[in-house]
């Protein structure tokens, strides 16, 4: 099964790494560290099924979105303030 090779799982990351940059949002971005780190650790043989493989890939994929928000996410105290309406002329 194609899924079960390594680096079919890095190329999947390197792919929605590079899709980020079209849709930033860091969920793209969590998913693509998810899918390499599955990648590395299927590749090292320490994961070998897909149940495996994809148990990895969420808690890698949740891991790296809570630490991508913390590092560069929404600041506290930003807000957006609006001063005048569109809809006002």
């Amino acid at each position: 099964m194609l899924w079960l090779q390594p680096w079919v799982w890095i190329v999947a990351g390197v792919v929605l790494a590079l899709l980020e940059m079209l849709l930033p949002g860091f969920y793209l971005l969590g998913f693509a560290i998810g899918a390499i780190v599955t990648g590395v650790l299927a590749w090292a043989g320490l994961i070998a099924t897909l149940p495996a493989m994809l148990f990895t890939l969420a808690i890698a994929a949740v891991a790296a979105w809570l630490a991508l928000r913390r590092i560069a996410g929404v600041r506290r105290g930003q807000k957006t303030l609006w001063h005048r309406d569109i809809n006002e002329d």
